[in-house]
């Protein structure tokens, strides 16, 4: 029992959860409907943080990386590969979700029906009037997103261009970070309980078909993420710096067995510079610097998750998303995995947010929770192995890296 409540093994509580909500769903839906409150406190819990979250990890990712930016036409490059990467990701995970529409041809016992209003597509000028906020601690109490991460990287840049006088917000940040991150780990211990009423809620409404629903949605993260790598990481990187693609697939395979098993960035760093510096004979000048760098802002995995989310969930409410309203998605997904924080479920509170944002419903984060270790290991790898492919485009471009005669 004591190693079952270790914190590494969350996921496992939540499965037990899981297993528990589908055999009260089943063997009492009366019950089963009673206590969906405790389901809705769980899902208040994760909205509660979310402001809080995106404040503390967006200003002290600007602030802390401050110091380290040093070369900076490598920055910029490796900023811009990114984001680029990012948008590429999506794109290719649209395409993905398209083919499957993992929300569709699912029987239910009750169609899943949403009365509320999702946010329509808006006007250049109505989105770039809308991050500016007229008030910031309004932007803050309405859960503004948007506006609240605008006034977040002023705040960030405003320290940073404070100097030596800026010191004592950078460590009050730091700090705040630190709390806030142990706040929300103490509401991630809650999800076993959260999650079992939320399952037994949406058997007991809608009845096995729940499950089909969810399994298509794996599946189709899963496929998305393949195609990511395939299409935005090994054509690029073999076309550009003509790296064998058996040496590279190998060291991505090495890359996957840790980040599989950690579901961290973070924690698979240290493999990933080895890797990179030792396997691939990436220069450790431009390693060290473009490897962190992308544990913080280079997210490809986190493109598919948003993509994939918001079609699903549009899908199982049979809602219309256009063009336009996908075309924002994706620059909001842009800015807010920004704020991934590093810890076991983080991303949970990031799909809320981004679900938030555009009116869209959360009730389906409850049973998505349940199996997101299986959607955090596909995720954590592409982000990781996207870190990988854009060393190595760096690298070749500031002709520090000739994979022919280096890393044999």
């Amino acid at each position: 029992m004591r190693n079952l409540m270790r914190k590494e093994n969350l996921f496992i509580r939540i499965a037990i959860g899981f297993v528990l909500g589908i055999a009260i769903g089943f063997a009492a839906p009366g019950f089963a409907h009673s206590i969906k409150f405790l389901g809705d406190i769980y899902l208040n819990l994760i909205k509660l943080m979310v402001i809080p979250i995106l404040f503390c990890a967006v200003a002290g990712g600007i602030v802390n990386s401050a110091d380290s930016i040093s070369l900076r036409r490598v920055t910029v490059k490796t900023i811009l590969l990114y984001v680029v990467m990012f948008l590429f990701s999506f794109i290719v995970s649209f395409a993905v979700a398209m083919l499957i529409r993992p929300g569709r041809g699912i029987l239910f016992e009750n169609r899943p029906m949403f009365n509320g209003e999702v946010s329509g597509p808006l006007s250049f000028a109505e989105i770039v009037s809308r991050l500016v906020p007229d008030n910031a601690f309004r932007a803050l109490l309405d859960n503004s997103i948007l506006p609240t991460i605008i006034f977040t990287v002023i705040i960030a840049f405003a320290i940073i261009g404070a100097g030596e006088k800026g010191r004592v917000f950078k460590e009050l940040l730091n700090s705040m970070t630190a709390v806030t991150f142990s706040v929300l780990s103490m509401i991630m211990e809650t999800s076993p309980v959260g999650v079992m009423a939320l399952m037994a809620y949406s058997i007991a409404e809608y009845g096995s078909g729940i499950f089909m629903a969810i399994g298509k949605y794996i599946l189709c993260c899963w496929l998305a993420c393949i195609a990511v790598f395939l299409i935005v990481f090994l054509i690029p990187v073999k076309a550009y710096t003509g790296i064998d693609t058996g040496r590279f697939l190998s060291a991505c395979g090495k890359v996957a067995l840790m980040t599989m098993s950690t579901t961290s960035s973070a924690a698979t760093l240290p493999t990933t510079i080895r890797v990179s510096v030792e396997e691939l004979g990436a220069p450790e000048s431009i390693s060290s610097f473009t490897l962190p760098l992308g544990c913080t802002i280079n997210m490809c995995g986190g493109a598919c998750s948003f993509c994939c989310l918001s079609l699903f969930v549009a899908d199982f409410y049979s809602l219309d998303l256009p063009l336009t309203q996908l075309a924002a998605m994706a620059v909001v997904a842009t800015v807010l995995n920004m704020a991934a924080p590093g810890i076991p479920g983080g991303g949970i509170v990031l799909m809320t947010s981004y679900l938030t944002i555009f009116g869209l419903p959360i009730d389906l984060i409850g049973p998505i929770a349940a199996f997101y270790r299986l959607l955090d290991m596909a995720f954590t790898t592409i982000n990781v192995e996207g870190d990988v492919a854009a060393n190595l485009i760096i690298s070749r471009s500031e002709g520090m890296w000739n994979p022919e005669t280096q890393g044999r």
